[in-house]
């Protein structure tokens, strides 16, 4: 019986001090802080963990400097702060990146006053980052010849921080941390509703969506960990909350790289908001739009192809404009962005883009419930902590309350993982395709895991082979995904466990040497099904799009 398995059948009938409903990033700190600190914690989500708006992020983890504009120095401080404490916490996956920014002329805000602007924003991040330069256009046409500087007026550069890998490799280590700690996590379960019973215990409905079976989870609390979707839990189980989410779409589109040098090129699109080419490995992810939506889930229209490719055509020096036959896969997220009511109705009149991505969360101790609104990535630290506190007061004992639960692991680990590398030496197995040492990248993805992966290549060097061809994932990635991270389709492990799918093309991942394989490791005698399943479905999807989750 796999983990998966195994997991929804201790689901069924226990009962949990938390149960979380929703493998997002909110939900995947939640459920790794609480078990920490000792809850016995359940979390299922009706898709793969990541699988809705954590896996359309732009990579970025950054302080909102573009809040400064409307104010929000508060919301500003708390979000470098956060910034701050990831990079110092995760200093193999989260890294400080220059933005180079350039100011075209007639621009609303002077380019002296940016500065000033970059330099507050390093000064509320405890002057932590590289500090703010004010750049002529000289030194833009220097250090990055791609920017078109004839209409501009110079521009700044300052410091923010990013993903190394995806967003949803980084989701996903929270929740296997969190099952690390006693957590029974199960994707592909849907919470079909909740109800308290006379003792004050709620009973959840659950659906397994992979064999349709139901079971009945038993919780002191219930966290609404939905997302987007939050304000439908709700509904369903008749919880009234201050907060609802309006939605904004955000579209970023991947291509080849752009630019050699490894920095976010930061504009002004013909809208006046922030506009990046941010480097993705060998490629560059550029965008993003922010246009309102009511349903979902949020389709890339053509207008956002069209508005993405003519602002970075307009604004860098390219040796052919892009075109969308360049566009390798797209991001296509929802932004749910947080508002209170106002009297009877909800305050969603007026300038709904000056809304920040702030989070609130809402706490009912009479049902001991908790509802989680919007939040981004960089907030994530902060969300674990109030979400333990709120859940603290409903009485839910935390016997290791305080305990350090997030971040790499302590250095005498990482020593020893190093150490043994190197008497393996393991970085000459590194493919000559690859753009780092293998061990950097084994310890990066896998932490004290990757003791194990070294265990692997230890008894059968073979498992240090590149296994899908055009990749940089070696056959022991694939087993150790077989094994620890819940992989139910092949989409969650091309898309989510790695960024396979947002680099490749289609096509070439479909004819890519050794993918069958890593069909039958993760799949078995389903692997045909699961390979049919993934492409049979992008081939019903429009070609620029096609590579797309």
């Amino acid at each position: 019986m796999n983990i998966r398995s195994s997991n929804i059948e201790r689901l069924n009938g226990r009962t949990f001090d938390v149960l979380i409903v929703g493998g997002g990033i909110n939900g995947a700190v939640s459920a790794s802080a609480l078990t920490s600190q000792g809850a016995k914690v359940a979390l299922i989500d009706r898709g793969d963990f990541g699988s809705y708006t954590s896996q359309q992020s732009s990579n970025l983890v950054w302080g909102g400097i573009k809040y400064l504009e409307s104010a929000e120095l508060a919301l500003v401080r708390k979000l470098c702060v956060s910034r701050n404490r990831l990079i110092r916490t995760y200093p193999s996956s989260v890294k400080e990146i220059r933005f180079m920014a350039n100011v075209e002329r007639g621009f609303r805000v002077p380019r002296l006053l940016l500065f000033l602007g970059a330099c507050l924003y390093w000064l509320v991040g405890n002057l932590f980052t590289r500090p703010p330069r004010l750049l002529a256009k000289r030194d833009i046409d220097r250090d990055e010849p791609h920017i078109r500087t004839e209409d501009g007026t110079g521009g700044i550069e300052f410091s923010d921080a990013y993903l190394v890998d995806n967003d949803t490799r980084f989701v996903f280590n929270f929740i296997r941390a969190a099952l690390d700690h006693g957590g029974i996590m199960a994707n592909y379960v849907e919470a079909i509703g909740s109800e308290r019973d006379g003792s004050g215990y709620w009973h959840t409905r659950a659906r397994d969506v992979v064999s349709g079976r139901e079971i009945s989870i038993r919780s002191r609390v219930v966290v609404n960990a939905c997302g987007p979707f939050a304000d439908e839990m709700n509904r369903t189980n008749s919880q009234e909350t201050n907060h609802h989410h309006l939605f904004s779409k955000g579209v970023h589109l991947i291509v080849d790289r752009v630019t050699e040098v490894r920095r976010v090129l930061t504009f002004f699109a013909d809208d006046g908001r922030l506009f990046f080419v941010i480097p993705l490995g060998t490629k560059s992810c550029i965008g993003t739009t922010d246009t309102r939506v009511k349903s979902l889930p949020p389709v890339v229209t053509d207008d956002d192809r069209d508005f993405i490719l003519d602002n970075v055509n307009k604004r860098l020096n390219l040796t052919r404009p892009l075109t969308r036959d360049d566009i390798i896969a797209e991001r296509c997220g929802v932004r749910p962005l947080v508002v209170s009511k106002r009297g009877q109705g909800y305050a969603d009149e007026g300038d709904w883009t000056s809304l920040s991505r702030k989070h609130a969360i809402e706490s009912d101790a009479t049902n001991r419930h908790i509802s989680i609104f919007g939040g981004k990535l960089t907030d994530c630290l902060n969300v674990g902590e109030e979400v333990s506190q709120a859940v603290l007061k409903m009485g839910v004992k935390l016997p290791y309350q305080g305990v350090r639960w997030y971040g790499e692991p302590p250095d005498e680990v990482r020593d020893e993982f190093f150490h043994q590398a190197t008497l393996m030496n393991l970085d000459a197995m590194t493919a000559p395709e690859s753009s780092e040492p293998l061990s950097t990248r084994l310890w990066r993805r896998y932490a004290s895991s990757a003791l194990s992966l070294l265990e692997d290549i230890r008894q059968d060097p073979r498992m240090a082979d590149v296994l899908i061809h055009g990749t940089e994932y070696i056959r022991c990635e694939i087993h150790h995904a077989a094994r620890r991270e819940m992989i139910v389709k092949l989409e969650d492990f091309l898309r989510r466990r790695s960024k396979i799918a947002l680099v490749e093309r289609t096509a070439a991942i479909q004819s890519a040497p050794g993918l069958m394989e890593a069909c039958r490791i993760l799949f078995g005698d389903q692997a045909q099904a699961r390979f049919d399943e993934y492409f049979d479905i992008r081939g019903q999807q429009p070609p620029s799009h096609s590579a797309s989750a």
